[in-house]
């Protein structure tokens, strides 16, 4: 749980490195969280009267889309910091962020370069995370 958090206890901070299970546990809590409101969404939607084209969704949708607007707002900024630093773990500018808005092709770019391995030992942007004589992950 301390790893899906870590993001945002780093709100807004883009020097250092951070791990591969640090970004992708992260990702998952974000997924999972998205989950939530979108299952609050679909529990507000009027289903027995779905044949009306009339129909207006309940105020449980309306709830549903406020989380999740509210919880994409709040992680706007932890999500990009992480995203370099796990950039920065591989030895690269975390500006490599930019590729992500490349159509149809830069997530995927990122995806890859979220699923590499970081350098061993330390490099231009700190120690090495992984390395448990001079991690200060959770310091």
């Amino acid at each position: 749980m301390e790893w899906m958090i870590l993001p945002l206890k780093r709100y807004a901070d883009f020097s250092g490195r951070s791990q591969r299970m640090e970004y992708w546990l992260y990702q998952l809590m974000w997924v999972l969280v998205m989950g939530v409101c979108l299952i609050v969404m679909f529990a507000g939607l009027p289903w027995t009267e779905m044949e009306k084209p009339d129909a207006d969704p309940g105020p449980l949708f309306w709830v549903g889309v406020a989380l999740a607007v509210l919880w994409y707002l709040v992680t706007f900024i932890p999500d990009i910091a992480v995203t370099v630093r796990r950039f920065h773990d591989q030895d690269q500018s975390g500006w490599m962020y930019l590729l992500k808005f490349i159509p149809y092709l830069g997530w995927i770019v990122i995806f890859v370069f979220m699923c590499l391995e970081g350098t061993k030992g330390p490099n231009r942007f700190g120690t090495d995370p992984t390395d448990p004589t001079s991690a200060e992950v959770f310091a």
